[in-house]
């Protein structure tokens, strides 16, 4: 398969997250690639919910090789972090449900090993700036990647696209928060998913530099039917096991804006300078 459209590319956007929590339960979920220009220069990270690191006891991100600049289809290399929890650094905010990892150590250590990894980073200029937002229909067609209930092509390594609409303007912040609810089925393994608005013509190749392609933010939660009339946010978690036995899924995400992304990224560069 060649690489030639924005779609292609985007199964490339995310990284496999395999992990082991302290019960001894394996669990998964999903984290991206994105690339940040700053006045110093780029530096690309690894993007995640904080839920999905903390309480782990190993924990390693599952690539694809590159070789001759092209994807290796199948040939896997898993970088396994010492100290899973630790290596992570959180949004400043601990109510935000984000955690990054700079990409430059993760690309050296495969290095050291002889391989290459492949992916395509988010550019972060494609966050939507409050303008872009404004707008915005409150209805917009989403589309997100990632590995739901731990599904994925695993002769391939290739995750799964999925897609849906905003169920919440994105002009407003959900509930007071930098957040916004989407209509799409989000399952375990869904956590960490980069959400992106997209026109319906920016599926088609010929078509694939739309303007109207861009990063909205990373799914979070989903909301769950305890009981009759009561709905109630979850972390979706990187298991089964983190489900209350007889609540049912609605198919509402909540999705955390770019903007928190963009803002986790900055408190980490004005922390520290790779």
């Amino acid at each position: 398969m060649e690489i030639n459209s924005i779609t292609k590319k985007l199964l490339f956007n995310t990284v496999r997250v395999d992990t082991v929590l302290e019960d001894g339960s394996e669990g998964s979920g999903t984290a991206f690639v994105v690339s940040h220009t700053h006045p110093r220069g780029t530096n690309t990270f690894i993007v995640t919910n904080r839920h999905l690191v903390d309480g782990v006891r190993r924990g390693g991100l599952v690539f694809t090789q590159k070789r001759n600049g092209q994807p290796v289809f199948g040939q896997r290399f898993q970088l396994n972090i010492e100290d899973f929890p630790h290596a992570w650094f959180t949004h400043p905010d601990p109510e935000v449900d984000l955690a990054i990892i700079p990409m430059r150590p993760l690309e050296q250590a495969a290095h050291d090993q002889g391989v290459e990894l492949y992916y395509h980073a988010i550019d972060s200029r494609l966050a939507p700036d409050a303008a872009t937002q404004r707008g915005f229909d409150a209805l917009e067609d989403v589309l997100f990647v990632g590995y739901p209930s731990g599904v994925w092509d695993q002769t391939n390594l290739m995750p799964i696209l999925r897609r849906g609409t905003t169920a919440t303007p994105m002009a407003l912040d959900f509930e007071g928060r930098k957040e916004f609810l989407i209509d799409a089925a989000v399952y375990p393994g869904s956590s960490g998913s980069p959400v992106f608005v997209y026109q319906t013509d920016v599926m088609r190749p010929s078509q694939g530099n739309s303007k109207k392609f861009l990063f909205a933010g990373v799914v979070a939660a989903v909301f769950f039917r305890e009981e009759a009339n009561h709905l109630v946010p979850a972390p979706v978690p990187a298991n089964n096991h983190g489900l209350v036995m007889g609540s049912e899924m609605i198919d509402l995400g909540l999705v955390i804006k770019a903007e928190a992304v963009l803002e986790v990224i900055n408190a980490y560069l004005g922390k520290w300078a790779e």
